[in-house]
């Protein structure tokens, strides 16, 4: 390689360039890679946001039938009211119940 004081202005601004690109391509596959793992992130979340919407309407499911046969015919079939008010508390005490079950074993996991 030539000494510094053999290079022309021109090729020098011409490695300044090369350098230049360079660091621009590194710093896009940085970014790719960075893309790349966001993505499978949000991927992931996605689908466990998905499955535990299907799991919650199964949920849902089997609660309406446990009100329907179970609760209805002690309060009538006009006891809709009653009904969806049952149905209710059980689904909020069922939330509450995963919910801190849920905390407790993150918490434990953390430590």
């Amino acid at each position: 390689m030539p000494n510094k004081d053999q290079i022309s202005p021109r090729q020098e601004k011409h490695v300044k360039e090369v350098q230049k690109q360079k660091r621009i391509e590194r710093k896009l596959f940085q970014e790719a890679r960075q893309f790349r793992r966001q993505f499978a992130k949000q991927a992931f979340k996605l689908v466990t946001s998905g499955f535990g919407l299907v799991a919650a309407l199964a949920w849902n499911e089997l609660i309406k039938e446990v009100v329907n046969l179970y609760i209805k015919p002690y309060f009538g079939e006009n006891s809709g009211l009653i009904s969806l008010a049952i149905y209710a508390i059980i689904v909020t005490c069922l939330a509450v119940l995963v919910t801190y079950q849920l905390s407790k074993f993150a918490e434990k996991k953390e430590d």
